[in-house]
């Protein structure tokens, strides 16, 4: 039995869709987003737009499928579930995030039947982009894992990351997958792409070197505390007292730090049961070293239904912040009654708390005000730009214990960086398993504690002052342009050729 070419060409997006995923962290090979993605453009070339729709899907499958196989360890170790409802369920979340590649297909094809050269170079970063953030910020809240800027922290591209955030540097990366694919398979306009790609990479690398925000004092001495309470022993009734115990002898040891963070709800107790025999005391102690404490605990609203995942701040300023940007399916249910019936049906019992206000009052440690994202929150640039000119740092307290020993952790300090770099400032992570770190203002990692270890992380940052151009203008200048510049490009196939286009793969 032989097989076809189109079959061929069929199975190769699934396999670029693995390379892709391993150009995120843990495995770091970078330069295949580029590659993979420019496989993907390739198969979409001259077909319909049902296969280009099959292979995009296939594409996401391949990627959300190694990318996000970490939420079976949330619903089978965590959430209650057997294993054959958490493959299922696994299955079904990996299914659905692979439609959105679909699409990107299925619209490219769709808008430009057959390759247009140096507008087919546009066409599909474009689409691919305005998809990303369609992911990103609209479906379900939003699910910005796996966005191709994450993958070039490390690469010239980063330098654009201050200037455009994460979907102009993700349209730069994949104008330069389509550009690879542009010169490889035609002479015509191989040189000037080449020159092309050659300004905007070299270009990237003096952005690089460029500054965009400025210290405004002295270094103030961090710790950040990583308690390794795994998730199985964390909200049992006889641990709570001990781990209580085990926070405050931590903390003690450190009250020479000007701040100290505890990571998402390292109190496995609501305010009102902790506040006056445990809160205050600690406060009042913090205070007397002149000490700053940053912890996290749920917390009641105006009533038991209304609850919150805060952050708090205990000793000479004291204040909260509530979760604004809250987790699909972990901490409220979308699609209800179907979603809580299917749930419940399983056995799988999930949080149900309260987004807080959009526009919160910073809180404050070491003297100055900082941004506060409480785990799933970093991964929406957008969100921390709210009143970030009277911030000096970053604070995001975590707690990726949910995901075990998996690559989600490793994926989620990434995401981590590029907030860092976004904003020109200093990144304080606090996690309950790893991945604890401090972030420098260019995404480096100036230290570390290792994963499923008890440690304290201290260390040096610099309060820091300015707003990088992404900061001041957030995503919606690139998503604009992009949709401009897709609608031009769509007059412009209109207006060069009106007759249908045959397809021949």
């Amino acid at each position: 039995m032989q097989i076809s070419s189109k079959n061929y060409w069929d199975l190769l997006p699934a396999i670029a869709g693995i390379f892709f995923t391993l150009a995120f962290s843990p495995f770091n090979y970078a330069y295949l987003a580029p590659l993979a993605l420019g496989l993907l453009f390739t198969s979409w070339q001259n077909v319909t737009p049902k296969r280009a729709l099959l292979r995009g899907y296939l594409f996401g499958l391949g990627s959300f499928g190694l990318g996000v196989s970490w939420v079976y360890i949330s619903i089978h170790d965590f959430g209650g579930a057997d294993s054959l409802s958490a493959g299922l369920l696994t299955c079904l979340f990996c299914s659905f995030w692979a439609l959105f590649p679909a699409l990107a297909g299925y619209l490219s094809v769709k808008i430009l039947p057959v390759n247009k050269g140096l507008v087919s170079v546009i066409v599909m970063p474009v689409i691919w982009l305005l998809v990303e953030y369609l992911r990103g910020c609209l479906v379900l809240n939003g699910f910005p894992w796996l966005q191709i800027a994450y993958s070039q922290l490390a690469t010239p591209l980063a330098g654009y990351i201050p200037i455009v955030g994460v979907y102009g540097t993700g349209f730069l990366t994949a104008l330069t997958a389509a550009a690879l694919v542009a010169m490889l398979q035609s002479k015509k306009h191989r040189l000037l792409l080449t020159a092309v790609l050659a300004a905007l990479w070299i270009t990237g690398s003096v952005l690089q070197t460029i500054k965009w925000t400025d210290a405004i004092g002295e270094p103030i001495r961090v710790s950040l505390i990583q308690g390794n309470i795994t998730q199985d022993k964390k909200w049992r009734p006889e641990n709570k007292l001990g781990t209580l115990q085990y926070y405050k002898t931590m903390t003690e040891v450190h009250w020479d730090s000007d701040v100290i963070v505890w990571p998402e709800t390292s109190i496995p107790a609501y305010l009102s049961e902790v506040n006056e025999w445990f809160l205050l005391p600690l406060s009042k102690a913090a205070r007397q070293h002149h000490t700053d404490l940053i912890v996290s605990l749920p917390a009641h609203g105006d009533s038991t239904a209304e609850k919150y995942n805060a952050v708090m701040t205990l000793g000479k300023e004291t204040g909260m912040y509530r979760k604004k940007h809250l987790l699909p399916f972990g901490e409220y249910l979308p699609w209800q009654p179907v979603s809580g019936f299917i749930l419940n049906s399983l056995g799988i019992k999930l949080g149900n708390f309260t987004p807080g206000s959009i526009d919160q009052p910073l809180l404050k440690a070491g003297g100055y005000a900082f941004i506060t994202s409480i785990c799933y929150e970093d991964a929406f640039g957008d969100a921390g730009l709210i009143n970030l000119a009277a911030a000096a740092y970053l604070v995001n307290v975590t707690n990726d214990g949910w995901f075990g020993d998996s690559i989600e952790p490793h994926q989620h300090l990434q995401i981590a960086r590029m907030r860092a770099m976004e904003t020109g400032r200093f990144m304080l992570r606090s996690t309950n398993t790893g991945v604890t770190a401090i972030i420098a203002p260019n995404g480096k990692i100036i230290s570390q504690a290792p994963v499923f270890k008890e440690a304290v992380l201290t260390d040096w940052i610099t309060p820091m002052h300015g707003m990088t151009p992404y900061a001041r203008l957030g995503d919606q200048p690139v998503i604009i342009a992009l949709i401009i510049l897709l609608f031009c490009l769509i007059v412009y196939l209109r207006l060069l050729s009106n007759k249908p286009l045959s397809t021949n793969r």
